[in-house]
This record gives C-alpha cells, sequence and structure tokens, in this order.
C-alpha cells in the first residue's frame, strides 16, 4: 500500500513538474515563443460610461477582456450584458473607494468585516489604510462574498483580480485571493512582480491549474502627461515572448464620468476616454499585427488550463 502511495505521489510531482516547465504559450496552444497579451479594461460596474464604453472597445475594437466591480451600483447593467454575450468577463475584486464623492462599500455586512471599512461604513480610499486596518480573513470573506453576489446577478467570472491592486501587497491576502479562485475553480491574475516585494517564490503558493502573468503594461500619470498613444505605441512595440497583462481604463470623457473622478485627473475621465481612443483604433490594429502579437482572453486560460 505505500509503495502505491508512493509512486502516486511520484507520478503527481512529476506531472505538476512538467505542466510548469512548459511555456504559458504551449499551455495554451500557442508557439512556444509567442508574444500573448491580454488587453483588459478594468472597473466595469463603476457607471453606466464605464460600462458602455468598456462594451463597445470589446464589440468594436481591441480589448480582449475586463472585469466588474461588484460592489459598484452599475452591476446590474453589466450583469445583464453578461448574461446575453459571450464576452471574457471577470471580478475587479474591490477593497478600496478612492474617489473624493463617489463612495461604495462592502457586500458582506459591514459588522462582520470592520477592518475594511471606515467610520462613514465605506471602504477606505487607501491601499494602505487596508493593509493596516484589516485581517486576512475579513479580505477573505469579502472577495468570497463578491464571487458568490456575481454569481447571484448571472455572472460566471473568467478571471479574478484586483482593484488597486490591493489583495496582492500582503502575503496573507494574496493567499486568501489564490484560495478563492481554486475554491471557484477560476483563474487569478498573478503577477511576477510580487516576488520582489512579497518576498516569496510565487510558484509555491500555485496549483498546476494556474498561471503567472510575466508582464505588465500600464500607463502612469507621467505617461498620460507625454500622451497615451506614444506609450501604447511604444509599449505593443516591444511587447515580449510570455504572457503581457495590458491593463487600461475604458470610459467616456463626459459629464457622469467628470463627476465621479472630479479633482482626480489620475485615472480620471479624459485618461479613460484615451484609453479608449487608442485601442478602439486601426493604429492599434496594425500595431498588434506588425509585432505578431497573439491577443488571448482570460476564458482562453480557464477553459483549458484552470478546469481542464
Amino acid at each position: 500500500m505505500k509503495t502505491r502511495i508512493i509512486i502516486l505521489l511520484i507520478c503527481f510531482c512529476s506531472s505538476f513538474a512538467y505542466g510548469q516547465l512548459k511555456s504559458i504559450q504551449e499551455r495554451l496552444g500557442y508557439p512556444k515563443n509567442a508574444k500573448l497579451v491580454i488587453i483588459h479594461a478594468d472597473d466595469l460596474g463603476i457607471s453606466h460610461s464605464e460600462n458602455s464604453a468598456s462594451i463597445t472597445a470589446m464589440e468594436k475594437g481591441f480589448v480582449s477582456s475586463a472585469s466588474i466591480m461588484v460592489p459598484c451600483p452599475w452591476l446590474s447593467e453589466i450583469a445583464a450584458y453578461v448574461q446575453s454575450n459571450s464576452a471574457d468577463i471577470g471580478l475587479h475584486l474591490t477593497l478600496t473607494s478612492e474617489w473624493k464623492y463617489y463612495k461604495f462599500g462592502p457586500v458582506t455586512p459591514a459588522a462582520k468585516v470592520p477592518g475594511l471599512v471606515n467610520k462613514n461604513g465605506f471602504f477606505y480610499s487607501s491601499v494602505d489604510s487596508v493593509m493596516q486596518n484589516a485581517t486576512a480573513a475579513e479580505v477573505e470573506e469579502e472577495i468570497r462574498n463578491q464571487v458568490k453576489r456575481a454569481i447571484l446577478f448571472g455572472i460566471q467570472p473568467t478571471h479574478l483580480d484586483a482593484h488597486m491592486g490591493t489583495v496582492l501587497y500582503r502575503l496573507d491576502f494574496l493567499k486568501a485571493y489564490i484560495k478563492t479562485g481554486h475554491e471557484f475553480r477560476i483563474p487569478v491574475f498573478i503577477p511576477r512582480q510580487l516576488e520582489a516585494p512579497l518576498k516569496v517564490k510565487l510558484d509555491t503558493l500555485i496549483s498546476d491549474k494556474d498561471v503567472i502573468v510575466d508582464y505588465i503594461l500600464t500607463a502612469s500619470p507621467e505617461d498620460l502627461k507625454k500622451g497615451m498613444k506614444n506609450f501604447y505605441s511604444n509599449g505593443i512595440k516591444n511587447i515580449k515572448p510570455g504572457l503581457t497583462y495590458l491593463i487600461i481604463h475604458t470610459a467616456y470623457d463626459n459629464d457622469e464620468m467628470k463627476a465621479i473622478t472630479v479633482d482626480h485627473p489620475d485615472w480620471g475621465a479624459a485618461w479613460r476616454q484615451q484609453d479608449f481612443d487608442f485601442f478602439s483604433s486601426p493604429e492599434c490594429a496594425k500595431l498588434l499585427k506588425e509585432n505578431n502579437i497573439y491577443v488571448i482572453t482570460w476564458k482562453e486560460i480557464r477553459d483549458k488550463i484552470t478546469r481542464k
């Protein structure tokens, strides 16, 4: 009996090691050195502007994936869209509420997650406040309930990712996040760049059903000042073999988004309009083709790896 158990363990470990040695490209059925990119729009559910622009960017532009902020008031609209369309849409797990007047809180009763809320019952504005006040148990409770609420609204998430990166900045938060993904058999966004600040080897935390993102491409406030078109054009030209997560925010620069992002030019209404414009443009399509880039989805990862 012991011999059989040992053989099974050896087979399992060998299979896991083989899965990890194969490149993400090979695991998804692409050439070994292919340049893969997920063009991902964050923050759906935050407003009608965000929803409508992101839907258009997915249907008529080159955005391949998006994610929903479940605690936000425009959840119902985007949930209705997801139920009748096959778009690649996951959940933007939300533990912060950063805008000046536009506020929201947890889907879990505040009494059960007191470390996640401020004196007004809203999420904190900053990641630092969450890190200082919340426990990993509270984070796990809230993100699990966000997944459950999304499913209740008829959404079958293609992946999980992190609003403002909050669940990625503490090791115990990260473990709760990965655990939640495993529980629902949903892939989670895990960037290789976390290893240095968290002092951890990510491969020790994951299973053969997970993937690690090799590179992140996303604009900063300095890039906005220099022009988003230049940033994204250069970024696409320099994408390397492996999996790149290209994170954008698509919305219209209208009164609704201006009100939400008042006094907040960084990631504000004008920024989001520029993201929409570029990733809906013929120039974007041309750059992707000229640089031999495969635009992929989280649904591919979910169905070919996480749920295989």
